[in-house]
């Protein structure tokens, strides 16, 4: 019951993460008003929340390793409230461009540091199904956005619906603070102070494991899509691109949780029953984000609203799909280093977010703004970045099996040495 308990703080504070990281996205049309902001430099707006997010993974990890989860999840949740805060009552564009970057720091400490729990507070074969659902069960910040988040900013006002949320970064805070402890034997502490050489050689040998980039590309080909039309370009797609409402857009977000959670359990009960086949689980999620893009974007017209809900149920797998890539970062990273390896995994797909959201930014501002025909050319940018993560898997994948090959020859030949020696020895006492 206890690691539940801790979990389950840890698990509200990522909650509040995701309905900070998220609130911008459907409130996007009111900044663009708020802060008379074109198309691409709303989309600077977020990216930079995102190249922060993003940039901040190992160092996040680092700490992490250091210092453990309780102390990381705490501060996150001060610097999401900070920022939110900040961004309620402002209306100067840089400043709430700076409150932006302060969230997106705070939502860099909180993600990794819940995930390092898990491993800590549940038995091996619960792992994968806890991590999981906390990925998924994290999604109900989006939902939080989506629909009371937005109905208080259309019902009242810009402050007010912005202080809210801040406030639920302090309830986050104090939970943590009450509830977390970092193992059942209490706080992670650091048994030696690292140089800065030592630091950056120990991210070196994290990076160059070949299951931390196979984690790493997993993360970037399946986590990217759904992310940008959540975080940023979905609601004005789907409200200005294709004709629908607003409580459609929020509808449509709110299918999207329910299939994250959804398939979240099930990749987490395949994965920890069929480990050797994570790589192809993953593979047919970016095949299949692909092909359903392929099928709305080909359309010369808009599409029905069955091929939208279909569209959404589809990218939305690959939220739970990027998990995956925290299961080849825990299989194939020592504990120690575990938190550095689970940051590097996250930049994977955050990365590839930012640059497809820039991207499309100014691929919209160049075609004159938001509409039917811009962006239809500008989601086509997806491609890139599916091909890349697809070779990088495959390439890493084929490192990683070669090197547990010849780790598992290396113990056999040990064990057969060390079973040769015993018999010789048993023979001289003869």
């Amino acid at each position: 019951m206890r690691a539940w308990m801790v979990w389950t703080a840890g698990l509200l504070a990522y909650v509040v993460a995701v309905l900070d990281r998220t609130t911008l996205g459907v409130s996007g049309l009111q900044a663009a008003g708020r802060f008379d902001a074109s198309p691409s430099l709303l989309s600077t707006f977020v990216v930079l929340q995102v190249v922060v997010y993003a940039g901040a993974q190992v160092p996040a990890g680092i700490l992490l390793d250091r210092y453990g989860s309780r102390v990381l999840i705490v501060a996150g949740a001060a610097l999401m409230a900070t920022g939110q805060l900040l961004l309620a009552l402002t209306e100067s564009l840089p400043l709430a461009i700076g409150a932006r970057a302060v969230v997106g720091l705070g939502d860099a400490l909180t993600f990794i540091s819940v995930l390092r729990l898990v491993p800590h507070w549940f038995e091996p074969r619960r792992v994968p199904l806890v991590t999981q659902l906390t990925g998924i069960f994290g999604q109900l910040g989006q939902v939080l956005s989506a629909l009371p988040f937005l109905a208080l900013l259309t019902g009242t006002s810009w402050a007010t619906a912005y202080v809210s949320v801040a406030a639920f970064g302090v309830l986050a805070m104090v939970l943590a603070l009450t509830l977390i402890k970092d193992t059942p034997r209490g706080r992670v502490v650091a048994s030696e102070n690292l140089s800065v050489r030592a630091v950056a050689s120990s991210v070196k040998t994290v990076w160059l494991r070949p299951g931390t980039r196979l984690g790493f590309f997993t993360h970037m080909g399946t986590q990217f899509s759904v992310t940008v039309f959540c975080l940023m370009w979905g609601v004005p797609y789907l409200t200005v691109a294709q004709g629908q409402s607003a409580h459609v857009a929020g509808a449509l977000l709110t299918v999207s949780v329910v299939t994250a959670i959804c398939a979240g359990v099930l990749i987490g009960i395949l994965t920890g029953r069929y480990p050797h086949r994570r790589s192809w689980i993953v593979l047919g999620i970016i095949a299949s984000n692909a092909l359903i893009w392929t099928v709305v974007l080909a359309l010369p017209t808009r599409a029905p609203l069955w091929l939208l809900v279909v569209l959404v149920v589809v990218i939305s797998v690959g939220g739970p799909g990027s998990m995956v890539g925290f299961d080849f970062a825990r299989t194939f990273n020592p504990s120690s280093t575990l938190g550095t390896a689970q940051g590097m995994v996250n930049m994977g797909g955050f990365i590839a977010s930012l640059l497809v959201m820039q991207a499309m930014g100014v691929l919209l501002g160049a075609a004159g703004g938001y509409s039917f025909e811009s962006f239809r050319h500008a989601w086509t940018v997806q491609y890139a970045v599916w091909a890349l993560a697809v070779v990088g898997i495959l390439i890493t994948r084929r490192k990683t099996r070669r090197l547990m090959a010849a780790e598992q020859e290396r113990s056999l030949l040990e064990c057969f040495e060390r079973d040769t020696q015993r018999e010789r020895s048993i023979e001289r006492e003869r």
